[in-house]
């Protein structure tokens, strides 16, 4: 099956945002391009789009959908290979003092899914988990860790109510033999928790890959980083959107956009449409966060 990727909350994004011709405008998160695309298009002559991924194909994706844009009003693009963490060195190095709006879209992209780096536990394939190349990799994680750090990842970052078993299990089975797959990382899970976990409409693994996929590529870390620089770069009448997936992701959003600088503002979150959810079940958990200096 072909990869695809649809973006959530377009229109709300959108409208949120309110992009202006002659904005500059980041998209921290590439991923699929779907926002990209849709805010390079809202933007004309005399206005700037940055584009940031850590994920190289990301990056492609948005040169390409720069590269389609034939309007001769179009806005100039700097489509950059690096993670949003490292915003203010970024605008730095592109002589670019202030932004007026930028969208953080905390969610993986159907292609990242589709790529054999072990996103998922759907197929069998290394266990990997990295966005760019080189680094620390899942697989480092599950076979170095201590058994309490372990459990401590899969409790704080995944919410797992069964990490210490999780735990103990990835220790036994890697006391073995290396875990080095996906499908051997959810043998441990099953390992490690009851049968009737098992036979939930969530699958058993869900919570442990996630919290295996922040702690590898440090997302949490990035998201402060990411989320500080911004509001520093952001123009006094400038709008930042964030969207998240999961409860500790937007509890870390929601604590630094409500302490942000004086005379912000946090607006309610904004959720998926039941349509939405329905035509797009990766939506089903996204949640839209607005801050605003006026």
């Amino acid at each position: 099956m072909e990869a695809r990727h649809d973006s959530v909350l377009m229109s709300e994004v959108l409208e949120a945002l309110d992009v202006q011709s002659s904005d500059t405008v980041v998209d921290a998160t590439i991923g699929g391009a779907g926002h990209f695309n849709a805010l390079l298009a809202r933007l004309g002559e005399g206005g700037v789009i940055i584009g940031i991924d850590a994920d190289p194909a990301a990056v492609e994706r948005g040169r390409e959908a720069y590269a389609q844009d034939r309007r001769p009003e179009r806005p100039v693009a700097h489509i950059v290979n690096d993670n949003f963490r490292n915003l203010t060195r970024i605008l730095a190095r592109l002589g670019i003092g202030h932004i007026d709006k930028i969208l953080f879209d905390l969610g993986w992209s159907g292609y990242q899914v589709a790529a054999p780096r072990g996103f998922s536990f759907q197929k069998d394939e290394p266990l990997l988990m990295t966005y760019g190349e080189g680094g620390e990799t899942a697989a480092d994680i599950v076979n170095s860790y201590p058994e309490e750090a372990l459990a401590d990842i899969l409790y704080a970052y995944g919410e797992e109510r069964f990490a210490r078993g999780i735990a103990r299990a990835i220790v036994e089975v890697r006391a073995k033999e290396r875990i080095l797959t996906t499908g051997a990382l959810v043998a441990a899970v099953l390992a490690g928790t009851p049968a009737w976990y098992h036979r939930r409409k969530t699958h058993p693994a869900t919570k442990t890959f996630q919290a295996l996929r922040i702690a590898t590529n440090d997302e949490f870390g990035a998201l402060r980083e990411g989320l500080a620089a911004a509001l520093a770069a952001l123009a006094e009448d400038g709008r930042l959107a964030v969207i998240s997936f999961h409860s500790a992701e937007d509890r870390i959003v929601k604590h630094i956009l409500r302490d942000a600088a004086p005379g912000g503002r946090l607006q309610k979150p904004i959720m998926p449409s039941r349509v939405e959810v329905l035509a797009n079940r990766r939506a089903r958990s996204a949640k839209l966060r607005i801050f605003s200096y006026a």
